[in-house]
């Protein structure tokens, strides 16, 4: 699974508009939006998510799940996990980046 935050992110650290990632996709620009534009999990049929995830692996993404641990090499990103009982504006709130 994807969700929506993963695909925004990815296709920033491609440096690639909705437009392009649609074209190395072969979805259509609006579709591209829609799945950026979901709550979460991405919602989309089978096909659609596959094409999506074939074209950002093929171009270098590593998409990584809750607990994965990465098998490549390269810099990257990962939100960390928040407490439920983090305080807004606390340091909880802050994300982090792992490099």
């Amino acid at each position: 699974m994807i969700t929506a935050d993963q695909l925004r992110a990815a296709r920033a650290l491609l440096r690639l508009d909705q437009r392009q990632l649609a074209e190395l996709s072969g979805l259509s620009a609006p579709t591209i939006q829609r799945m950026e534009a979901s709550d979460g999990v991405i919602r989309c049929n089978m096909d659609s998510l596959m094409k999506l995830i074939s074209a950002l692996e093929a171009a270098g993404i590593e998409l990584l799940g809750d607990g994965a641990v990465s098998q490549g090499g390269g810099r990257g990103a990962r939100l960390r996990e928040q407490p439920t009982d983090a305080r807004p504006g606390g340091d909880a709130d802050m994300p982090t980046m792992a490099v």
